[in-house]
């Protein structure tokens, strides 16, 4: 049996401007693997858009972080933080896919909720076809679905949301703190 290596200290800082272009075209990178492995390619280009991901680096209340094991970066999350209402939303997240498997994922949503302990609660999407965010976001993490999103159901908050590959719509999950 191969012995898996010791997880290391998960941390969050503060991405930096220079950090917006390597923080993308990982997001990307990571995002990829589910489309290719579920519809067999990218037909219409990276996912989320480089525009879509620009919005979200520049949203109001938009936090950026870099999450870092033992001080070595591993992937992303963007926050949206509301201090008055304490009802946040992660709106991207990822790890880094050679580092997927590890427990990054679950050690860098505590380190999240660590640094936003007023947090009443927390929202997050992902699309229909992506059962590897689902599971981890329902059974590690402890949200709930709460709204399923769809061309007969659209997000009246995401009104102009583009159609996802399999046009399948999102789910809309929730974590009650």
């Amino acid at each position: 049996m191969i012995a898996k290596p010791a997880p290391g200290r998960i941390t969050l800082d503060i991405a930096q401007e220079s950090d917006l272009p390597r923080l993308r075209k990982d997001l990307q990178d990571a995002f990829e693997i589910a489309v290719v492995e579920t519809f067999g390619s990218l037909d219409e280009g990276s996912i989320p858009s480089d525009e879509d991901v620009a919005a979200s680096f520049a949203a109001p209340n938009a936090v950026v972080h870099r999450i870092l094991e033992d001080g070595r970066w591993v992937g992303g999350a963007v926050v949206s933080i509301d201090a008055e209402t304490r009802h946040n939303a992660l709106d991207l997240f990822y790890v880094d896919a050679g580092e997927l498997g590890r427990g990054i994922g679950r050690r860098a949503w505590k380190a999240i909720e660590s640094a936003y302990p007023d947090t009443e609660v927390w929202t997050t999407h992902t699309p229909y076809f992506e059962k590897r965010n689902i599971h981890f976001y329902v059974n590690v993490c402890g949200f709930h679905i709460v709204e399923y999103h769809h061309a007969g159901h659209p997000d009246p908050n995401r009104p102009n949301e583009p159609d996802l590959p399999g046009g399948d719509g999102m789910f809309r999950f929730e974590k009650r703190m």
